[in-house]
């Protein structure tokens, strides 16, 4: 089962989170606030506490009812009574007639009584006079319980919940300007919630869901501001080219292939060509269009994913056929597998000598890349980027992967893309290389990246020429920045500069507010708390040692340590020094670096510290055993044990006036304090659980009373005791766990 909080809890009761605390605390539950976890034995409790409330109301209802059908019945038979009297009761009129024939002298003397006129009763008319008074409150009536009924039927309509699309430490006036409601309203909640919030102050994602919920509304995050959803009925989708990533170890003619690629298609030699710094380019084949992203392959691509951006459509994995899988092919394999990217492995060098595939394809295997002709789903062909052999073949598998993966955009939009890398040219100012996946570029279009925005200036393309308009899957460098944006930051055209202003300013104070704010990943110590609210489940470990035979000793070590409870998993491991693709890695798998022996590079510090990525150096193997082992230890829930702290028996019940029930007590062992969490017992039987809300000897208050003396004993929201039951205090007491060896 997984975790919840006691908002969620709350929510699915349809109750608040502070009268849901009151009630664990009630059951004796210790809980802080509204975001603590509930346990299953919580989760129980409450339910069976809602279970004996709707069938105290339902026995409520039934005697209400019993109760109300008794009054109706009287009130019809009283109505009917009088209904029969006023029908026999004599006219008015018929009295005067009948003092008319009184003599004058009599009246006025006042010596004779008035004679009252006689009447005669038909017994017939008096019937069917009471049948007609009958029918007309049987009428009466089942008007009234049909009106009664269709209001309660109304009343039972559930309105569907609300939903808010917020960004994360979005201000209280904000979020009230969402609601619809004042300022001062969300601020009273907060203060209601128990914590202070001004109208300016930013709020964090898991607040603003807790505050959304007790107006009655749910909470969508966007994950970056001003991104608007696609409305696909309106789109014109068109086939768009692939983009394709090359990764591989350097030695393996990764370089080589692209040459050769650029140097062979004379198409792409007049179109287009490489240069080192755009870092992507187009290749233009005879059954169509290619975009490949240039070095340096994994570090780029990881930097993609690791800030929400998926620009990469099918990887190209080259490993030399004369030499064998190197750790930086498992690194691409692991990134690729990471963001859920087919790959197609090239086999290089087949020209040599020593070229064997068979033992790549062995070796690959192990990674989870099965050949086609094994029965898996890996494309796998030998090429050499020397002579050109199976290039041509290669390049046709990677367009029919991508007629399988149906790639489409509407080239007829505003466009829209992903930063590719920037740089800052001294005669050009800012520069960003901007792949375009939605829509065609075009001078003077206002957009915005990432937290800048300009308006296009100029266009080139990867040789340098000025382009007047770039399509879907184009790349395309893009003059006109204030300031240069960060790879994998969103590329936007607005409709105008009010709008792009206006997001830019937004991103910008949100980006300050993350950078101020940002203690997610800030040290081991939130790990803990992570893992013990249900964030994470596993704890992810980067490895990287001097050599190879310590990295797998270490990993082989750390493999063992495990837990049904928190699991630890290395997601990567290699040789070498700690580099800007392992903290990319990290940084997108939330996963901690293990340094054996090894330390960053200048690059890889630098990401690690703004992006407060955790790097732990170790010189002994054990050392950093015990040290992860300790760590997960710490995240393991601890053993609660029970101690009974104290005994008494109930010698007389009193009832005392506003306070309901307190037991005379007399204490066989141990000592009551106030405060202590007990049990009731009576004939052997557990009957009730909860505190000793008051604790008097004689007419003082005291905290303690030992054993062998007599005090008054006041059970909170308790007041069914009985002389000779047993007062139980207990104490739970928590014990840390150990891993099991």
């Amino acid at each position: 089962m997984s975790s919840k909080r006691v908002y969620q809890v709350a929510k699915d009761y349809n109750i608040s989170s502070d009268a849901l605390l009151s009630m664990l605390k009630e059951l004796g539950f210790l809980v802080k606030s509204h975001m603590s976890v509930v346990e299953e034995k919580m989760l129980r409790a409450i339910e069976d506490k809602f279970r004996k409330e709707k069938e105290e109301l339902k026995k409520e209802d039934v005697l209400k009812r019993k109760k109300l059908e008794e009054r109706e019945k009287m009130a019809e038979e009283r109505y009917r009574e009088e209904s029969v009297k006023e029908k026999l009761k004599p006219r008015d009129t018929d009295i005067k007639k009948k003092e008319e024939f009184i003599p004058f002298e009599k009246r006025r003397k006042g010596k004779f009584k008035k004679i009252k006129p006689e009447r005669k009763v038909d017994q017939k008319e008096v019937e069917e006079s009471v049948k007609k008074t009958l029918a007309q409150i049987d009428s009466l009536k089942r008007q009234k319980r049909y009106k009664k009924r269709d209001r309660d039927e109304i009343t039972e309509e559930v309105e569907p919940a609300k939903k808010l699309q917020v960004t994360e430490y979005m201000s209280v006036a904000e979020l009230a300007n969402l609601i619809g409601v004042k300022p001062a309203e969300v601020i009273s909640k907060c203060l209601e919630l128990g914590f202070v919030a001004s109208i300016n102050q930013r709020l964090d994602l898991d607040t603003l869901e807790t505050i959304a919920l007790e107006f009655g509304f749910e909470v969508e995050e966007i994950e970056e501001y001003g991104v608007k959803e696609e409305v696909e009925e309106v789109q014109d989708l068109r086939s768009r080219p692939p983009v394709v990533t090359i990764m591989g170890h350097v030695d393996h003619g990764k370089t080589s292939l692209l040459d050769y690629i650029r140097k062979s298609n004379i198409i792409a030699g007049e179109f287009g060509g490489i240069t080192q710094h755009i870092g992507a380019y187009v290749v233009v084949l005879p059954k169509g269009k290619i975009t490949f992203l240039d070095t340096p392959g994994h570090e780029a691509f990881t930097a993609m994913r690791a800030r929400g951006a998926q620009v990469t459509d099918v990887v190209v994995l080259v490993i030399a056929a004369d030499d064998s899988v190197m750790p930086q092919t498992i690194e691409a394999i692991d990134h690729a597998k990471a963001a859920g990217v087919p790959i197609i492995v090239a086999i290089n060098k087949m020209d040599l000598p020593g070229a064997d595939s068979e033992t790549i394809k062995h070796q690959i295997a192990k990674y989870g890349l099965i050949p086609e002709e094994w029965g898996g789903k890996t494309i796998i062909r030998e090429i050499s980027a020397k002579t050109g052999q199976g290039i041509d073949r290669l390049l046709e598998m990677v367009l029919l992967q991508a007629e399988m993966l149906e790639l489409k955009a509407d080239p007829f939009k505003n466009a829209s893309g992903v930063v590719i890398e920037s740089r800052l040219d001294r005669g050009r100012g800012p520069v960003a290389t901007v792949l375009i996946q939605k829509g065609t570029l075009r001078i003077g279009d206002i957009f915005v990246a990432g937290s800048y925005f300009g308006r296009v200036r100029a266009m080139l393309d990867e040789r340098g020429n000025y382009m007047k308009e770039a399509g879907p899957s184009n790349p395309v460098q893009v003059l006109g920045l204030p300031g240069v944006p960060q790879a994998g930051d969103s590329f936007m055209v607005m409709k105008d500069e009010q709008e792009a202003r206006e997001i830019s300013s937004k991103r910008s104070r949100l980006k300050r507010e993350q950078e101020y704010r940002f203690l997610e990943k800030a040290g081991l110590g939130t790990i803990y708390d992570q893992i013990a609210e249900g964030k994470i489940k596993e704890l992810k470990i980067i490895i990287k040692g001097d050599v190879d035979g310590s990295v797998e000793a270490l990993s082989d070590i750390l493999e063992r340590i495990s837990s049904p409870e928190v699991k630890l998993r290395v997601i990567h491991k290699g040789v070498g020094a700690i580099n800007e693709s392992d903290v990319l890695l990290a940084l997108a798998s939330k996963a901690i670096i293990i340094g054996f022996h090894v330390h960053p590079d200048f690059r890889a510090r630098e990401i690690a510290h703004r992006e407060k990525v955790i790097i732990k150096f170790y010189n002994i193997i054990y050392e950093a055993e015990k040290d992860i082992k300790g760590l997960l230890e710490g995240l393991l829930e601890p053993e609660r044990q029970e101690q009974i702290s104290g005994t008494s028996e109930v010698r007389n019940v009193f009832k005392v006036s506003k306070i309901g029930q307190v037991a005379g007590v007399y204490v066989l062992s141990g000592s009551l304090k106030r405060g202590d969490q007990i049990r009731l017992i009576r004939d052997g039987i557990n009957i009730y659980q909860g505190l000793i809300s008051s604790l008097k000897r004689f007419k003082e208050d005291v905290r303690e009373v030992n054993s062998g003396f007599e005090c008054g004993v006041k059970i909170e929201n308790f007041n069914d005791l009985k002389t000779g039951d047993i007062i139980e205090a207990y104490e739970i007491t928590e014990l840390a766990r150990k891993l099991e060896d």
